[in-house]
């Protein structure tokens, strides 16, 4: 047999090789499990960004009268203030758990590439990050006597986009600050400045929402902001995710 024979039949015989974009799939999948599942296990920092939440709600509760107008006027603003800082908690403890037994050196330096550890840390985080909002939605409307369930969907829609945003800015800062001794300081001071473009777009949503408002044609910018916003960020930070994490 020749050669060329010999290596054409070689090639019949190799497995095909798995596409691309599967494996990419695969392995991010694998990163964010891996996070859910710690922290199920756990449950730091679901305990503490909930109790963390529940209490500012409950001092703003005494600071505004819960039925008077102008509460209804900055619901918007009083929800996604809960969530912001509620949310800085478990991003801040995304890549700090990893330096445990340097983890964190052995993720890096396995197979995943920057950018897929990144894109699982910041789909665990915003599972954890939805199930805190969802919980504390409910006080939110007890405590303040609001009916924020008349535009229900529309509202969950806003808080997917705005809580996307928040996630994928506060883990590439949660990397990039997970070796300071101040990272419960630097985290939320590097991430609300950023968040300010969407933070605006999903408070003015949010306060019509919650009053029961339809959102008209001069309100649906706001939409196409929080959309614009997550698109470009995510884009950026998968982008230099792989500097961020390897140097």
């Amino acid at each position: 047999m020749t050669q060329a024979g010999s290596i054409e039949i070689t090639e019949k015989h190799k497995a095909p090789a798995r596409p691309a974009p599967i494996g990419f799939v695969r392995q991010t999948l694998a990163i964010a499990i891996k996070d859910l599942r710690s922290e199920i296990r756990s449950k730091e920092s679901i305990n503490a960004s909930l109790s963390f939440a529940l209490v500012i709600l409950l001092l703003f509760s005494f600071a505004f009268d819960p039925s008077s107008e102008q509460v209804r006027e900055i619901s918007g603003g009083l929800l996604w203030l809960v969530f912001a800082f509620a949310g800085t908690l478990i991003l801040n403890r995304s890549f700090a758990r990893e330096l445990l037994n340097d983890c964190l050196d052995a993720l890096i330096s396995s197979p995943v590439s920057g950018a897929q550890l990144f894109l699982g840390k910041v789909l665990a985080n915003y599972v954890i990050v939805i199930a805190v909002e969802c919980a504390c939605l409910p006080v939110f409307g007890i405590f303040y006597n609001i009916r924020w369930t008349q535009n229900i969907g529309l509202l969950f829609v806003v808080m997917l986009l705005g809580t996307w945003g928040l996630t994928v800015i506060g883990t590439l800062f949660s990397a990039m600050t997970v070796n300071l001794r101040l990272r419960e300081l630097m985290l939320p001071t590097l991430i609300y400045p950023m968040m300010i473009p969407a933070l605006m777009g999903a408070i003015q949503l949010s306060t019509l929402l919650i009053a029961g408002e339809p959102i008209g044609p001069d309100n649906q910018i706001w939409f196409r902001l929080l959309v614009a916003f997550d698109v470009i960020f995510t884009i950026l930070a998968l982008a230099v995710a792989e500097t961020v994490l390897v140097g």
